[in-house]
Order: C-alpha cells, then sequence, then structure tokens
C-alpha cells in the first residue's frame, strides 16, 4: 500500500519548476555563449540606428530659452 499522493495543484506546481528551470537554463547559456564569442571577436557588432542623432545640451538651452 502506498501513501503517495499528488493533487492537481501540486502537479502545476511540479510542471511550473521544471518549466522555470529549463527556461532559466536556456537563458543563462544564450547569455553565456554570447559573452564568450564577444571574448573571441566572433560576434559583429550591430549599428545603432539612433547614432545619427546628436542632441547636444546647448541645444536643448537654446530651445527652453527660445520658448520663454
Amino acid at each position: 500500500m502506498t501513501f503517495l499522493y499528488f493533487d492537481p495543484g501540486l502537479g502545476a506546481m511540479i510542471i511550473q519548476a521544471i518549466i522555470a528551470a529549463v527556461a532559466g537554463v536556456v537563458l543563462f547559456s544564450k547569455n553565456l555563449m554570447y559573452k564568450i564569442k564577444l571574448f573571441f571577436g566572433l560576434v559583429k557588432e550591430e549599428e545603432d540606428l539612433f547614432d545619427d542623432i546628436n542632441i547636444e545640451d546647448t541645444d536643448i538651452e537654446n530651445k527652453t530659452n527660445s520658448d520663454v
């Protein structure tokens, strides 16, 4: 005779823990692989789309002074 009982709440918690562990391993390994590739120079740097926008502090000051 066994006294082992899994109710639906416990089963859902076990499934959630397994899914969370798998997701954590996947995300950790992706980050680790990216850092390793970056260290060896295997990752090409992507161009930032916002590099062309140059906002200077003087531009902001001039705009606020002209609005007054």
